[in-house]
């Protein structure tokens, strides 16, 4: 069995915080977050795109860019989004977020832009 890595993820270091599964990984590639997008396009998911202030993103709700994009299945457009999104709000993380409307959940939600943090 392989060692066992510590995440030394602490509410101390604003910098060293962990959000939703992607963020254990090394930082994704434009291409890989197309690559994503696409699956929660595939899946039939409906996407959306979320944004908060990086010291309120664990115990605040985020705010919610415009409404889900119900139905949209074009990565193009959804990207833009939430590159959008960024530009409105650089100092903020943003997310997207692939909503299962059968399961009446969250899919999957991955930050793909981090507001710089303040130490």
């Amino acid at each position: 069995m392989s060692d066992m890595k510590d995440y030394s993820s602490r509410l101390s270091d604003p910098a060293s915080r962990k959000f939703e599964t992607f963020s254990y990984l090394p930082a994704l590639t434009k291409d890989e977050i197309r690559d994503q997008v696409a699956y929660i396009v595939k899946k039939g998911w409906n996407p959306a795109v979320e944004h908060t202030e990086p010291e309120n993103a664990f115990d605040h709700y985020w705010y919610m860019w415009k409404l889900p994009m119900f139905g949209e299945t074009d990565v193009d457009k959804i990207l833009a989004e939430a590159e959008a999104c960024h530009k409105a709000n650089p100092k903020h993380h943003v997310r997207l977020v692939g909503y299962d409307n059968y399961a009446q959940t969250q899919g999957t939600a991955m930050v793909i832009y981090r507001g710089p943090s303040k130490v």
